[in-house]
């Protein structure tokens, strides 16, 4: 098994394009093609955990954070940055960032923190836009029906929480091939009438050269006219931040002590009790201010995140209770729930949950 195999895996899950613009995610060291030894799966790449893949004879270490973020413009080994990157390369191991892709998956960061916190009835709080892209194609009467299908299987015609949709429209198209050409309908150099359908697909762009090739592979003609833009619909699954309920109300009090405890976090920085019930909930974990309003707007009670500062916490503006939980604590699970997931996927090499505490922000 090589590297990339793993990789796959993760981007099934996670799809890359659907990472924030300012992102670096991906492969950002190492050879995707070199038989894999193992699998170290961490929050952030330090020093301490490339040591510690060194030590378990792991050749992968999967990242949420990127050790690289801003580019490198020298590889002296002055900074953390660059002694990770240094001695990552020097042992033949590849790190894998997936930070702002996972954020923003369904079931990524956010829903483990409504996991951890029992909430019910999951949304996405921002939904991403540009995600959906529109498919429309020709093709003759008699075919249509077996490329309709092969679309569908390769993952087009799903919007929301449908699938198999699609628009089909009769006509009639004309062509009329070069000496050179080889149509499959009619015959060259002679203009030619062919009862077409007209179809119609949305799809995820995550899947877009997937479907091409669908497409291209399927269709009997020689030259296939398509066309591919984006739609404006919202991606009910694609996003930032979750919002859900709690099975039952909880007063301001009793919501901090669930969150201390689900969360494994002694200390919470929150904004002015309300002295109103708890029950619908937005979460967005790491720094999540810019998300204030949506989840205001969400009508949410509470909102989980972290990074909060100062004048972040009168936006509350009393009609929505803040709760900072640490960038750490918020996103703490999710190398655990990576584990899981690989676990399931690879079953005949070890996938290791790092035991290094790369949390930068004590209590005292």
């Amino acid at each position: 098994m090589i590297i990339q195999e793993v990789i796959n895996h993760l981007e099934t899950l996670s799809p890359l394009s659907y990472a924030e613009d300012f992102d670096n995610v991906g492969t950002l060291v190492g050879d995707v093609t070199a038989p894999l030894t193992g699998v170290l799966v961490t929050l952030d790449t330090l020093e301490s955990v490339v040591d510690e893949a060194i030590a378990k004879n792991c050749n992968l270490i999967v990242s949420f954070h990127p050790i690289i973020f801003k580019g490198l413009k020298k590889l002296t080994g002055k900074t953390y940055v660059e002694r990770v990157v240094i001695k990552a390369i020097k042992h033949s191991i590849v790190i894998y960032s997936m930070h702002t892709a996972l954020d923003n998956t369904f079931e990524g960061v956010s829903a483990i923190i409504c996991n951890k916190l029992e909430l019910q009835h999951k949304q996405i709080l921002i939904p991403q836009h540009g995600t959906i892209k529109k498919l429309t194609t020709y093709v003759p009467k008699d075919e249509a029906k077996t490329l309709r299908n092969a679309l569908f299987s390769s993952g087009a015609g799903s919007i929301g929480n449908y699938s198999n949709c699609s628009f089909s429209v009769e006509g009639n198209g004309t062509f009329k091939g070069n000496t050179v050409s080889n149509p499959t309908k009619g015959t060259k150099d002679t203009i030619h009438t062919e009862a077409e359908t007209k179809i119609t697909v949305t799809f995820p762009k995550h899947l877009q050269s997937k479907i091409l090739k669908t497409l291209l592979e399927t269709h009997s003609y020689e030259e296939v006219a398509y066309e591919i833009i984006t739609i404006e619909n919202k991606n009910q699954h694609i996003g930032m931040g979750m919002v859900g309920e709690l099975q039952n109300s909880l007063s301001e009090i009793d919501f901090l002590n669930h969150l201390k405890l689900k969360m494994n976090t002694g200390c919470i920085r929150h904004s002015s009790l309300l002295h109103k019930p708890i029950k619908k909930i937005a979460v967005l974990g790491g720094s999540g201010s810019f998300a204030i309003g949506a989840a205001k707007a969400a009508g949410a009670d509470a909102f989980v995140t972290a990074d909060l500062k100062y004048h972040d916490f009168f936006s509350a503006e009393n009609s929505i209770f803040l709760a900072d939980i640490g960038h750490y604590e918020s996103e703490q699970f999710t190398k655990n729930y990576l584990v899981e997931y690989l676990t399931k996927k690879i079953t005949n090499f070890a996938i290791i949950l790092s035991k290094t505490n790369t949390n930068p922000v004590k209590y005292f």
